[in-house]
């Protein structure tokens, strides 16, 4: 079992930056790759970032590319999404994930096994 719990979500102006930060119980985390997705309202769940389990391997949405940066510490069972240069279209509830893979990083939702609650974004124009 993995308990995964975001936290960093909040309101910001666009251009802003915030850091979230997923928390993971469970000996385990270590051993596979960890991704983050979002869900704006009326919107399907999308893929944002994926790090694979050494954290030498990463990718990334187009529409947050070269904006959001994911990362994490395995000493302290974390996993990282800075996000900067905010956009009011990043507004969404950000979710972590484990992935069932080690090292194969996956953008689909099928490919995640555990789930956080989310932490809410909100983007200002």
């Amino acid at each position: 079992q993995v308990h995964l719990v975001e936290s960093g979500g909040g309101l910001v102006q666009a251009g802003g930056s915030l850091r979230l930060s997923c928390a993971a119980s469970g000996r385990t985390f270590s051993d596979y790759s960890m991704g983050w997705f979002r869900q704006a309202p009326g919107k399907e769940r999308e893929f944002v970032a994926a790090v694979s389990w050494s954290g030498g391997y990463s990718d990334y949405a187009n529409s947050v590319k070269d904006r959001f940066t994911i990362s994490r510490d395995n000493a302290k069972n974390t996993v990282y999404l800075q996000m900067n240069s905010l956009k009011p279209e990043d507004t969404a509830v950000y979710y972590c994930a484990k992935s069932r893979e080690r090292s194969y990083i996956s953008r689909s939702s099928v490919s995640y096994d555990y789930w956080g609650q989310g932490t809410q974004v909100t983007v200002s124009s």
